[in-house]
């Protein structure tokens, strides 16, 4: 062997040592691939029916301070037309609903990092939602209304409340109205937190959903507030779950209309507010 033909042999030998010293041992490189495709798979996957099913529980993103649709009764048991709906079509799915509460203005973020799969929290389907997320058919309609205190002559129209100071919650469809119709925004955590800056008077007025106000009136026929205008477009919720969540949604659609058919949605839905509320 001449000098040329050992230099190009060591040169192969040195290239030989720095690849199979930079590379895994095989099973760690295997191990990586698997954790790698169990990631991936999982990513793909996420908020879907297998999902839940395999773990047995199907996690739900709600507030529990919004009255009568998810809050917590006297015993301190989060209960609500919304909560009760997801608890049967928890049943039906098979699996165990468990509920995490959190802030409206934070829940979509939750829903984002998948600290749940779907939300239960009177969500209006809109447009600009629906572009990021996937929704259930709809299980409720309700129209805003225009609340002001019963001292409050000057707001009789939701013209009347430009330049007006309105509580809400900051990525509520009632925020957007009230924006719409050119309101300073004071932004909440809820709705109880509206009722009360209205009450005593920091606010002006606030805007949301006529089923919660009435059932508020109900339970405080003396609080100092009126509806003083409804408007003329229903809006109508879901549940809302992270796209993708394609198998998850079928089934909670189905749940839900096999509660429709069999009288189940419409004896949760006069518990609550007297009457029929899906359409």
């Amino acid at each position: 062997m001449n000098k040329k033909q050992l230099w190009l042999l060591m040169v192969l030998v040195c290239s030989l040592v720095i690849l199979f010293s930079c590379a895994p041992p095989e099973d760690e490189a295997t191990d990586a691939n698997k954790q790698e495709e169990k990631e991936n798979k999982e990513e793909k996957s996420d908020g879907l029916l297998q999902k839940v099913k395999d773990e047995g529980v199907l996690l739900i993103g709600t507030e529990g301070t919004y009255p009568p649709f998810t809050f917590h009764n006297d015993a301190g048991d989060l209960t609500g037309f919304d909560v009760e709906i997801a608890k049967e079509i928890a049943t039906r799915i098979g699996v165990t609903p468990e509920f995490k509460e959190t802030q409206w203005d934070a829940m979509f973020a939750g829903l984002d990092a998948k600290r749940f799969d779907m939300i239960a929290n009177q969500v209006g389907i809109r447009p600009d939602r629906q572009d990021k997320y996937d929704f259930s058919d709809p299980y409720i309609t309700s129209s805003a209304v225009l609340v002001t205190h019963l001292d409050n002559k000057d707001v009789n129209r939701f013209e009347d409340i430009k330049g007006l100071q309105s509580a809400q919650s900051l990525t509520s469809n009632f925020a957007d109205l009230a924006k719409a119709f050119e309101a300073e925004i004071v932004g909440v955590d809820g709705f109880n937190q509206s009722i009360e800056l209205l009450i005593s008077k920091r606010v002006d007025a606030t805007i949301n959903d006529k089923l919660t106000v009435l059932d508020f009136l109900k339970q405080r026929p003396d609080a100092p507030v009126k509806i003083a205008a409804t408007h003329e477009e229903a809006s109508q919720s879901g549940f809302m779950f992270r796209k993708g969540s394609g198998d998850l949604v079928d089934e909670v659609n189905k749940a839900l209309q096999e509660m429709i058919d069999d009288g189940t949605y419409q004896e949760i839905s006069k518990e609550w507010f007297g009457e029929n509320v899906l359409k």
